[in-house]
């Protein structure tokens, strides 16, 4: 490897225009079927729409999360990604913008959001200091904002180390932001957890639910990235670049990822069941019956048992081959998952609405189209990074 290294010759591949296009094609098809559905169930389409926001924004927020991560931890296996993390969470300011419908249709959603039902139900009216609209939609602006800025800046001064003018070295304002970035992070994901999620049954609470859904993001994000890396290493300059110590890396990660959420997932069912409150048995009771406990069976098996499976294996987690479908199984049972915190709420037997899917295409190709963009105007790797060698070289694995 030459002494100098270009950022020219780390731009993205052709490919990524491709399918951007056929992102905003899809997009279009999405987009029309929500405009039907609007038509034929409003208020199925504001639940559907909710499942795919957050499923998109969760992703973004996934991505900024293992960001920072990586600018604490440092690691070969960060900086082959950091282009596609920082694409993602730039995204957040699109997710702000595509918060509105959820405002418009608040009603179709949220018990709270109906000043009768509140005055006629004591727990709610208890609740009402914190849920309500105003204080709702405030909060929601608030954590778009700190995310995005830590976003911005994130993705600023990685650019000005690749123009060489935050001097040579490691530029020590990642770790400065990303330290109390991650505790900010934290705090700002598990509220919003509540406020968007958890408050659909305003009368169930879990103190661990925004573990479960931050552990969520990291697992759809880490999915995301195997499969932008299958993509983009399909041409140059990735194909050069992405080596087995890498995937095996990612593939560690997906697999602890999957444990973690799988940990928060079950302690949570376990100290429910095991203390058996009224206020908090009537949301799994829900999700018991009705065929909901098939679809939770199936999810069982799909975001846990199966890939802890196959991630077992070592060698598995350094071949693309076996880690693609690993990850394109565990990026798919993260929706359905988020369906299934939503749904039996409104349904009390398994639905899964085809308006789900068409909100999902319709957000999921604006999200993706707007990720391309962010891609394609950098270059694919950190070329001015002081570990970017190391990170290439063709021995070790951190």
């Amino acid at each position: 490897m030459s002494d100098t290294i270009s950022p020219r010759s780390f731009q993205a591949p052709g490919l990524t225009d491709a399918i951007r296009r056929r992102a905003i094609l899809v997009a279009g098809a999405g987009l029309a079927g929500m405009l039907a559905g609007f038509f034929v169930d409003p208020a199925q389409l504001f639940r559907s729409y909710l499942v795919a926001f957050i499923f998109w924004t969760g992703l973004a927020l996934g991505c900024l999360g293992l960001l920072m991560v990586q600018h604490l931890s440092g690691g070969a296996w960060g900086l082959v990604i950091r282009r596609i993390l920082e694409a993602a969470s730039r995204t957040l300011p699109l997710m702000a913008v595509l918060f509105l419908p959820l405002v418009a249709g608040l009603g179709h959603i949220y018990e709270w959001a109906h000043p009768e039902e509140v005055a006629r139900d004591p727990v709610l009216l208890s609740k009402q200091p914190f849920l309500n609209a105003p204080f709702w939609v405030a909060r929601t602006l608030a954590y778009f904002l700190v995310w995005s800025g830590m976003a911005w800046l994130l993705a600023r001064w990685s650019r000005e180390q690749d123009e060489g003018t935050s001097g040579s070295g490691l530029d020590p304002r990642f770790g400065r932001l990303s330290g109390p970035g991650l505790v900010v992070f934290g705090l700002t994901v598990s509220l919003a957890a509540i406020d968007w999620m958890m408050s659909v049954d305003p009368h169930w609470f879990s103190t661990i639910y925004g573990f479960i859904m931050m552990g969520g993001a990291g697992l759809s994000a880490l999915a995301f990235v195997v499969l932008c890396l299958f993509v983009l290493g399909r041409a140059e300059p990735l194909s050069q670049v992405v080596r087995t110590k890498h995937l095996h890396d990612l593939g560690k990660l997906l697999f602890a990822f999957v444990m973690l959420y799988a940990y928060f997932t079950f302690s949570q069912f376990l100290i429910i069941w095991s203390a058996n409150l009224p206020e908090e048995v009537p949301w799994y009771h829900r999700r018991l019956s009705g065929g909901w406990q098939y679809y939770m069976l199936l999810l069982v098996v799909a975001h846990f048992a199966l890939p802890f499976a196959i991630l077992l294996s070592a060698n598995v987690k350094k071949r693309m081959a076996s880690l693609v479908p690993v990850a394109l199984l565990l990026f798919a049972a993260r929706f359905f998952d988020i369906v299934f915190q939503v749904a039996p709420q409104f349904h009390e037997t398994v639905t899964v609405h085809w308006m789900d899917l068409a909100v999902l295409a319709g957000v999921g190709g604006l999200w993706v189209a707007a990720f391309l963009t962010n891609l394609k105007g950098r270059p694919l790797l950190p070329v001015n990074d002081p570990y970017l060698r190391e990170a290439l070289a063709d021995h070790g694995s951190h």
